[in-house]
């Protein structure tokens, strides 16, 4: 346990520099030492996490204490994620009689911020949010595993007894409003099953899962995901329309679409073009102007809703560091909303509790865009697969809000819109059905060429042809002579 403490201390001493995200740091340290086992990795990571969870009451008692600073916080850490008999004898005697002082202070006789281990502008955001001490408490627990069926290639029924089957032991339930999901305690090595390998199942929270069902695509439909990221959401997205339609996986960054590939290639899906664009703003955002039939924007936010999975975020996010995440989700709300076909619908999300991040962006939105109307939350969960469970939750508003001390998920907001249908009707359908332009698309997916003539000219012949699901980067294309959608073509009318 010695050998212990000293690991936590070291792996302390890099995360606590706030470099980079505390899992990266860790997975750093751990290839840079490859002999320490699984087991003890487990246990280093266990302690690091445990810390940055309480670090602000652990570093406010261990002030009187000798010795390295980081030191008493990894034995403070290891306190809390070990049996006492295990960890004392590793101890000196005045190391000990410290340990047993400290463990013995009331938090409740500490200030709230301090107590529930947040930075202050963070607790002044939370306060007027009802249960505040207890929702700052939730955030401050372990999460359990949530994982997702693929419904293209299995249920959860059969997941279920499949899991059962093979660990008696295991703690798995059905997540209580996702039909998709099942929860596992502890954290099993779900990379190494075949069930994992064979994409019948990938790791979602919940509330994720809720987020995209807002959506609720239908086949045939055309679906953008405008920040689809590593691709969860999308991969959830276009199970539920079947591989039918035009799902649209849009992002910045290059690497997170490289890491979707994989992904993708396990799911058995043949529906989904990912396309890397430069910003919100892109010349390939624009050529899609008024044709989604639903669009879903999960906004880069604070994550403070995922403080129980990443609990450093909260030491490295500050109020002006939030105040520009606002200014870039304003801007790319108003990019994706203009994707929106008339009748349409706009799902914007976070992974936040802050009010700034969501209400306040959901009532900005609504302002500044008369022609979208807001659409209830909970009423379209409780139309879908989520049934009558839904109803069970304290939903109680026109948005989507989660909370992990009230519906054990991370913490979520959604806000549904719609644009106003301004008169679209069947015939209008059947005018924008013969357009050629949306004929050259239809003709493309269904050819099952990665980058759909919607969004790029057609590949001269000596380009080389790319397999379905590769990441591809879209050149900029000059307009085309041929008809080329834009803010004039009508849409095919959606069905919402």
């Amino acid at each position: 346990m010695a050998i212990r403490i000293d690991q936590v201390r070291d792996v302390l001493g890099e995360v606590l520099q706030w470099s980079g995200p505390a899992d990266l740091t860790l997975s750093r340290w751990f290839r840079a030492n490859p002999r320490v086992g699984m087991r003890d990795r487990g246990e280093i990571a266990e302690a690091v996490y445990d810390v940055l969870r309480h670090l602000r009451r652990y570093r406010q008692v261990a002030e009187g204490g000798r010795g390295s600073a980081t030191r008493r916080l990894a034995v403070l850490g290891l306190a809390a994620t070990v049996r006492q008999e295990v960890l004392r004898p590793a101890l000196e005697a005045e190391e000990s009689a410290w340990l047993t002082r400290v463990l013995s202070i009331d938090p409740a006789s500490m200030p709230l911020a301090v107590r529930q281990s947040v930075p202050d502008w963070l607790e002044e955001a939370l306060r007027d949010e009802p249960q505040a001490e207890r929702l700052l408490a939730s955030l401050n627990r372990a999460a359990p595993l949530d994982i997702r069926v693929n419904p293209m290639k299995t249920d959860r029924d059969a997941m279920m007894a499949e899991l059962l089957a093979g660990a008696p032991d295991a703690e798995v339930a059905p997540t209580p409003y996702s039909p998709f999901g099942i929860r596992l305690q502890g954290r099993p090595a779900l990379n190494r099953w075949n069930r994992f390998e064979d994409g019948s199942i990938e790791v979602q929270d919940e509330g994720s899962q809720l987020l995209t069902m807002l959506v609720a695509p239908r086949r045939g439909e055309m679906v953008i995901d405008f920040c689809a990221g590593a691709g969860g959401k999308t991969l959830l997205l276009g199970a539920m329309m079947r591989s039918t339609g035009r799902l649209y996986a849009l992002d910045v960054s290059e690497n997170r679409l490289a890491r979707f590939k994989p992904r993708l290639s396990r799911s058995g899906l043949s529906n989904v073009f990912p396309i890397v664009i430069a910003n919100e703003n892109d010349a390939r955002v624009k050529r899609l102007s008024r044709k989604a039939h639903r669009v879903l924007v999960d906004a880069p936010c604070s994550g403070t809703g995922t403080l129980r999975r990443n609990a450093d975020l909260k030491w490295r996010q500050n109020p002006d560091s939030v105040q520009e995440l606002v200014a870039l989700q304003h801007s790319i709300l108003a990019s994706a909303a203009r994707c929106v076909a008339p009748g349409g619908r706009l799902v914007y999300g976070t992974c936040s509790v802050l009010r700034e991040e969501n209400e306040g962006q959901a009532e900005t939105f609504l302002a500044e865009n008369p022609d979208f109307e807001l659409l209830s939350a909970t009423e379209i969960l409780r139309a879908g697969r989520a049934g009558e469970m839904v109803g069970e939750a304290e939903l109680t508003t026109p948005f989507l809000k989660l909370r992990p001390d009230v519906h054990g998920t991370d913490g979520f907001f959604a806000a549904v819109f719609q644009r106003k249908a301004a008169g679209a009707s069947a015939a209008l359908a059947a005018e924008a059905a013969a357009d050629p332009a949306v004929k050259a698309v239809i003709a493309v997916a269904e050819a099952a060429v990665v980058v759909p003539e919607v969004l790029a000219e057609p590949a001269p012949a000596d380009v080389p042809e790319v397999d379905d699901g590769a990441v591809v980067e879209v050149p900029a294309v000059e307009p085309a002579e041929a008809p080329v959608p834009d803010e004039d073509t009508p849409p095919v009318a959606p069905a919402v």
